[in-house]
């Protein structure tokens, strides 16, 4: 079994310098330090396997003979607590690994003990790896982070974007994944507003062109409707407009992400997820109007 540690890549580096404190970089950077001392203390009561003898079949450790299982358990307890706080560095730095045979990236910190366990897939050496790179990557955002605080580049982060776009996007978007990221972030605003309308059977594309037309609304279909009088220019300039603008992105980016295999650059995503966090953004200053036939959800 074999695994690839995955990194941030370079360009993610500007985005995530302008997005943390040189501070809070560095509290990260002493948290894996103090996990990894935790991890060597308790790696005092273990004997490691063999790496070549039955890999990914047998725990990659075990409790020296001898060994104080109470002295055993409280090392394994400050490892725990260690890994809680080192564990963010993972999401920040985008360090996991892709272990073989497993559908999801791993994080190497909060999934330590799984080196215990009769079927591991981690070894304490690839542990170890993955702190050092940890380490070596938050130190370079500590040194982008200050080249960042004596320019002017305006600070920008994904995680700024609408609530339901980024917790959407945000699983992908960290290992990378900046399409995929893009196409969960369009079908969660979808779904989203289907759930709240009460329209899951009606087809993406259909739903917006309905939910935003400009006609009153019919029985079971009601309209998101931007507030303001009828004969305002500007008020007909945005329900027109909005109409356009989430039929067009369903289209050009939703399903386009969907049916593609591309993967995109982190520009291309984030350009893509921004459109999305305006639409959404402006989706929640809509009302809701209904026929009167119909009765509002609980």
């Amino acid at each position: 079994m074999t695994t690839l540690l995955r990194t941030a890549s370079a360009g993610s580096i500007d985005f995530m310098a302008a997005q943390y404190t040189s501070d809070y970089l560095a509290s990260l950077r002493a948290g894996v330090e103090r996990f990894e001392k935790a991890f060597e203390w308790w790696m005092e009561t273990q004997s490691e396997t063999d790496a070549t003898f039955l890999p990914g079949l047998v725990p990659s450790t075990f409790t020296k003979d001898g060994a104080d299982p109470t002295e055993v358990r409280l090392r394994e307890l400050a490892v725990s607590e260690a890994a809680g706080i080192a564990a963010k560095a993972v999401a920040v730095t985008g360090s996991y690994l892709m272990v073989q045979g497993l559908p999801q990236p791993v994080d190497p910190i909060f999934n330590w003990r799984n080196i215990t366990q009769p079927k591991a897939f981690l070894t304490p050496g690839e542990v170890r790896a993955a702190c050092a790179s940890i380490r070596g990557r938050l130190e370079s955002l500590e040194l982008d982070t200050a080249m960042h605080d004596q320019g002017d580049l305006p600070a920008f982060a994904p995680s700024a974007f609408h609530p339901v776009i980024w917790t959407a996007a945000a699983p992908y978007w960290t290992i990378h994944r900046y399409r995929v990221a893009v196409r969960e972030a369009g079908e969660a605003l979808n779904l989203h507003w289907k759930e709240r309308l009460g329209r899951a059977g009606v087809q993406d594309t259909d739903f917006w062109g309905q939910t935003l037309a400009t006609e009153p609304p019919q029985s079971g279909k009601p309209r998101l409707r931007w507030p303001g009088p009828d004969n305002d220019n500007t008020v007909k300039a945005m329900r027109e407009g909005l109409v356009g603008l989430a039929k067009g992105l369903n289209l050009a980016v939703r399903n386009v992400a969907t049916h593609s295999r591309d993967e995109y650059s982190e520009q291309n995503g984030m350009e893509r997820l921004a459109a999305y966090s305006h639409l959404a953004r402006l989706l929640d200053q809509c009302v809701v109007e209904r026929h009167s036939d119909d009765e509002e959800p609980a």
